[in-house]
């Protein structure tokens, strides 16, 4: 169902174009009772972006990363936080993507990547469409030790877990990341039957 019809975009303003583009825009949008009303909105464009869960059946492990996240921390998280690896797609499709993005953050070289959903994760002001991914691996899939790019200011430390152990982390709150925690219960739901969750 199209909606474009019912929006009249008046005015575009960029805030800021430093980091990534936020813009203001000024519009109308055609309400259901075909009244139209005027509202403001901001939008933050940071580009789309791909997530993955790697995943062990035979171990029932999964491999999560660990890293300073400044917006979180602001936020009142003072902890590294837990995430599955993920990146920006710069302009790449999103399997090709995540693969090279799991690769520098994990040192795993993804053998099979699976697309499972995409959703928006804060339509309220941020442009963004993540790809969700899952991604069997095994321990000799580690090339590399992975870590990220230290110029782009990564630091990160690599997790193997037990599926329920990552899923009791999300219930204690040790796990906070939304989209790592809608690929830990797609796991509990499709990948790891019978897990203690």
């Amino acid at each position: 169902m199209s909606i474009a019809h019912r929006i009249r975009v008046e005015d575009v303003t960029v805030l800021s174009d430093d980091w990534f583009l936020l813009k203001k825009t000024r519009l109308s949008f055609q309400r259901a009772d075909g009244s139209w009303q005027q509202q403001s909105r901001e939008t933050y464009d940071r580009g789309n972006g791909a997530v993955i869960l790697l995943y062990d059946l035979a171990r029932r492990t999964v491999i999560l990363v660990r890293q300073f996240r400044y917006p979180a921390f602001v936020n009142g998280h003072d902890d590294l936080l837990i995430e599955a690896p993920a990146g920006l797609l710069d302009r790449a499709e999103p399997e090709a993507r995540i693969r090279a993005e799991t690769e520098e953050e994990t040192g795993f070289r993804v053998r099979e990547v699976r697309p499972v959903f995409d959703a928006f994760m804060s339509p309220g002001s941020v442009t963004e469409r993540l790809h969700f991914f899952v991604g069997a691996y095994e321990p000799g899939d580690r090339s590399a030790a992975g870590g990220g790019l230290e110029a782009e200011g990564e630091d990160i430390a690599v997790l193997e877990l037990s599926i329920d152990e990552a899923l009791a982390m999300v219930a204690s709150g040790a796990i906070r990341d939304g989209k790592t925690i809608m690929l830990l219960q797609y796991a509990a739901l499709h990948l790891f039957p019978a897990s203690a969750a």
